[in-house]
């Protein structure tokens, strides 16, 4: 079973929690994950800007953070995925699309890191944003990463 908590601290964004629960569930079958507690966190980006300072020793905002939380003596798995709903807004207007689906970017991306991608050797950053592409194409937001102008 693949259980999916929704929690909003940014409220500028309007959320479809039966979108997000979809897509965690379609991402977590796609990778043979079938027993998981995915937390998911819409936070401000003064909320970011503490955590990235506070967890990656970096200074200024961020798009998500992923955590795995998964305790090795379980089967189960445990992600947290916290999005910036500030930045998706900001994002969504200068890239043409709507916040919810630059959040459902974020939210891919961060659910790809717990799942094992990386992107910081380029061709992995090339495979990591094709596949969330493909994801979000088969959900039907569109791929948000190809078209990106400005993503950071």
């Amino acid at each position: 079973m693949i259980d999916v908590e929704i929690h909003q601290s940014f409220e500028g964004v309007d959320l479809d929690p039966h979108a997000i629960e979809t897509l965690v569930q379609t991402i977590c079958h796609t990778y043979q994950v079938t027993d998981a507690m995915v937390s998911v966190a819409v936070i401000t980006d003064e909320e970011t800007c503490r955590l990235n300072a506070q967890y990656l020793d970096h200074e200024g905002t961020t798009d998500c953070f992923s955590f795995d939380l998964t305790d090795e003596a379980e089967s189960r798995y445990h992600f947290e995925v916290i999005v910036n709903g500030e930045k998706a807004m900001e994002q969504a207007r200068l890239r043409g699309h709507s916040a919810q689906a630059e959040l459902a970017l974020y939210l891919t991306h961060g659910m790809l890191h717990n799942l094992g991608h990386d992107d910081l050797v380029d061709e992995d950053a090339r495979k990591m944003h094709a596949e969330e592409d493909r994801i979000l194409r088969d959900l039907g937001y569109g791929a948000i990463y190809e078209n990106d102008v400005k993503h950071e």
